[in-house]
């Protein structure tokens, strides 16, 4: 699904923020990613979602060397992804419901086909009253449930997700850890950044930290 090869990947002339990196999710596999705040985490899900190249290594997803594949292709590899943001990205003229919906709007599913899954999906995230909603009506918290509504609604390939509980208190953040479980269970890859030790500990999942710009393997899945 994922492979990194020797990848590095530093910003204009500063030191490497990534260094010798390599790493294989197969298909099917839920991993965490940790590290220390600056350690990385976020540069390389920007590597995975092809928002920018490495400077060195390879990259391959869904067996296509990204090195060699033209910038036409990249639209369609991202739609075989979820993805959380830290800054959530939601559209402000959109309601809730409409920014969950999005993906699915974009691949062509008429409203109809759709409406159930999506209402029953933000209830999920416990925004049943809040579809209506416009984003800057929202707080941190139900911006990102909204977020991660959005980037599992057409169950991806692959999901990856930074910090995706970050703004939630502990009660959401298990409820959402178990949604990300369930979607794995169907066959979803998934790769999660996070601070949150307690999220960790309590999925029996494979670990991979970075730590002075490398990547250690922690622990793999039980």
């Amino acid at each position: 699904m994922v492979r990194f090869e020797n990848v590095g990947m530093r910003y204009g002339a500063g030191p490497e923020v990534l260094r010798d990196v390599t790493f294989t999710l197969d298909a099917g596999s839920f991993t965490f990613l940790t590290g220390l705040s600056g350690a990385g985490k976020t540069t390389l899900l920007k590597l995975i979602n092809m928002t920018q190249p490495p400077s060195r290594g390879l990259v391959t997803l869904f067996g296509r060397d990204l090195s060699v594949t033209k910038r036409s292709e990249f639209p369609a590899l991202r739609r075989r992804i979820g993805v959380v943001f830290q800054d959530f990205r939601l559209l402000d003229h959109l309601s809730a419901f409409d920014n969950v919906a999005l993906p699915l709007r974009l691949a062509g599913n008429r409203p109809v086909d759709y409406k159930q899954d999506v209402e029953e999906l933000m209830s999920w995230v416990g925004l049943g009253d809040r579809m209506k909603a416009r984003p800057s009506t929202l707080s941190g918290g139900e911006q990102q449930r909204v977020a991660i509504a959005r980037a599992v609604v057409a169950r991806p390939d692959l999901l990856i997700a930074d910090e995706p509980t970050g703004n939630v208190d502990a009660e959401i953040g298990q409820r959402l850890i178990r949604l990300f479980v369930e979607l794995n269970r169907l066959g979803t890859t998934v790769l999660i950044a996070t601070h949150d030790r307690a999220l960790i500990e309590g999925a029996r999942a494979r670990e991979m930290r970075l730590v002075d710009s490398r990547l250690i393997e922690m622990r793999s899945a039980a």
